[in-house]
């Protein structure tokens, strides 16, 4: 009777520290309507707050930001697919000159696509500032100088390459 005991004790035990554990994720996480924060705030929050943005001016963003994230969603895959070309010259003769005016052929094609990538980010920035007011303008401005780091890629962990 005393392991039935000492077991019916550990499950209880085991079912409190549970009850404990699950009450302290629930009563200690994001408040009702808040965000929780996780390190530093997406590129749309500081530009609507840097710029000043009203309900209007925040929704023609938004669609600014749809087309360009389908825009770079297509050139990125314009890119992707050229890559893929590129690489599957490993496989092949690399002393084959035919196969050296093809390779550089994709090469050129790959600068010209990210030549519309870093295009197509800097219409959409126009596009931005054309949003603004006379004052939004100036902001927009002095925004110039933070937009690299704005839009900078998210630090991910260590690269295993």
């Amino acid at each position: 009777m005393e392991k039935t005991k000492l077991l019916t004790i550990a499950v209880i035990g085991l079912l409190l520290l549970n009850l404990a554990t699950l009450s302290f994720l629930f009563l200690s996480g994001p408040k009702p309507g808040k965000l929780p924060h996780k390190g530093r705030p997406e590129p749309r929050e500081i530009i609507i707050e840097k710029l000043h943005f009203d309900a209007k001016q925040q929704q023609e963003y938004d669609k600014l930001i749809q087309w360009h994230r389908a825009e770079i969603e297509h050139l990125d895959d314009n890119i992707r697919h050229k890559k893929y070309l590129l690489y599957t010259f490993l496989y092949r003769d690399s002393t084959d000159v035919k196969l050296k005016e093809r390779k550089q052929g994709i090469l050129n094609e790959l600068s010209y696509w990210q030549q519309q990538v870093e295009e197509t980010h800097f219409k959409h920035f126009q596009d931005i500032r054309n949003l603004c007011n006379a004052q939004q303008q100036k902001d927009f401005d002095r925004l110039i100088s933070e937009l690299p780091k704005i839009f900078a890629p998210k630090p991910r962990g260590p690269r295993h390459d």
